[in-house]
């Protein structure tokens, strides 16, 4: 299965992100293993966590084909390249570079980078992204989301970040949202795999119960 044909299952299976910022390399393997059983096929961990690429190449190594595991915040060329180097597959950005985003599609990577206005959204777009994150989505709400996807094209996912609970999910999608990135409301630095397992479930449990709705 290629990179791009996973990414496509993840996003009909269960197209939420897992993103573990302030995850250590000691603990990256046990909490990667309890999101997958959770259900999570997407894992992201932000750059401005304690030695991320470690992190990174430990769970890519141990997640194999199960997950998709990639680096968020990622901000500069050269941090594509070092995700690239050990074995990242997803680079998400909080912000709408065309360098980073080419740089990533340049080395076969999925691009995810973020916006806020249509403006970034098309610049993003237009450098090669496969998907896009509203990002932060409480500011936006589902009243500005709803907005930009009458003019964003289709074909391009759009995930909302930022303030994404269980009870506000069914919202975000009617406006259009096609998954989410979750952060703290996952995991956030001191969590047992215990409680991430908990709080993942939540979240797949909730996804599941809007689709069959």
């Amino acid at each position: 299965m290629t990179l791009m044909e996973q990414w496509q299952d993840a996003l009909k299976a269960l197209p939420l992100v897992a993103i573990l910022r302030g995850l250590r390399p000691s603990e990256a393997l046990e909490v990667g293993e309890v999101l997958v059983e959770a259900g999570f096929r997407i894992v992201e961990v932000p750059l401005n966590s304690p030695d991320p690429f470690d992190s990174i190449k430990l769970l890519a190594q141990a997640l194999g084909k199960r997950a998709i595991v990639g680096a968020g915040t990622v901000l500069n060329v050269a941090d594509v390249e070092t995700l690239h180097a050990v074995g990242g597959q997803i680079c998400i950005s909080p912000n709408a570079n065309p360098d980073v985003i080419r740089r990533a599609k340049a080395l076969g990577l999925i691009s995810f980078p973020a916006f806020f206005t249509p403006t970034e959204a098309f610049a993003a777009i237009d450098a090669g992204a496969d998907a896009i994150k509203l990002f932060p989505a409480e500011l936006a709400g589902t009243t500005g989301l709803k907005a930009m996807k009458a003019v964003l094209p289709k074909t391009v996912p759009v995930f909302p970040v930022g303030g994404v609970n269980p009870d506000n999910m069914k919202d975000f999608i009617e406006a259009g949202a096609a998954g989410f990135g979750i952060g703290s409301a996952v995991f956030k630095p001191g969590d047992t795999p215990e409680i991430v397992y908990k709080k993942a479930r939540a979240f797949v449990e909730g996804w599941e119960a809007i689709q069959k709705a």
